[in-house]
């Protein structure tokens, strides 16, 4: 597509140039830190309990202290904490032109539309990538430290692609917010939107339709939501792909049909 690579480039440098991609980092990071604290709990109670932590919350966590349990406490952070987070980058990336009130000169450019649209897309998903990536090899460090025991190599893996699956999932419902954040031109309505579809997921998930709710499916892959859901399939993962490509078409036709005025 005609200036595709270089409106990629353009904001790939955007993103280099602000101080967004640390923060991410820096907030994302705390996932496999706080399930450490969790394991550490879970491996020594009585330890925990004379340093004066209470182990409520590790004890309502299924599992031993060991890498399964650890990599599915890093699942279940990317299925909520990282919706959250990704609808924020989205936010960034598709809002920012309305922020800094550089969405005229933009659009003035002799670039196609969709060819900006794809761009940016294409550096959230990068980014998104990037801190599950990174998140999870700082998962790796911690297990370490903790000693944790290990584990037949194919249940260490099958943890590994739930986590890959939990994200692709994850980025997929993630379009729907740019659009928010385009038709809202700015970064609040997107994030209104990311909270609200995040309550409507928990609640949907308790009376037992969470896996007709694009937005509840993540969280119910990575085992949240008990054993009620345990036939999810890919009937619910299309639903999941039919909720992204909507998103994107509806991203797509506001930046070529929609009045743009700034």
């Amino acid at each position: 597509m005609t200036n595709l690579s270089q409106t990629i480039w353009v904001e790939t440098l955007k993103a280099r140039r602000s101080k967004m991609p640390l923060l991410t980092a820096l907030a994302f990071m705390l996932a496999p830190f706080a399930g450490g604290f969790f394991i550490f709990i879970m491996k020594d109670p009585d330890l925990a309990r004379s340093m004066g932590v209470i182990s409520m919350k590790a004890q309502i966590i299924a599992g031993a202290a060991d890498w399964p349990t650890f990599l599915s406490i890093l699942v279940q952070a990317i299925a909520i904490g990282g919706f959250i987070l990704f609808s924020l980058i989205a936010s960034w990336v598709f809002g920012r032109e309305y922020a800094d009130h550089t969405i005229s000169d933009l659009l003035a450019l002799p670039t196609p539309r969709t060819a900006i649209v794809l761009a940016k897309f294409f550096l959230f998903t990068l980014w998104s990538a990037i801190l599950v990536l990174f998140i999870t090899l700082v998962g790796f460090g911690v297990g370490w430290l903790l000693a944790l025991p290990p584990v037949p190599a194919n249940l260490f893996w099958q943890s590994i692609v739930t986590i890959g699956v939990t994200t692709l999932l994850t980025i997929l419902l993630i379009p729907p917010i740019a659009f928010f954040a385009s038709a809202g031109r700015g970064h609040l309505p997107p994030m209104a939107a990311a909270i609200l579809a995040l309550i409507l997921a928990q609640l949907l998930a308790a009376a037992g339709w969470g896996d007709y709710f694009p937005w509840s499916i993540p969280a119910i892959y990575a085992g949240m939501a008990g054993p009620d859901y345990a036939s999810i399939g890919w009937p619910n993962f299309l639903i999941v792909l039919i909720t992204g490509a909507v998103g994107l078409l509806a991203t797509l036709t506001w930046w070529q049909m929609a009045d743009q005025t700034a």
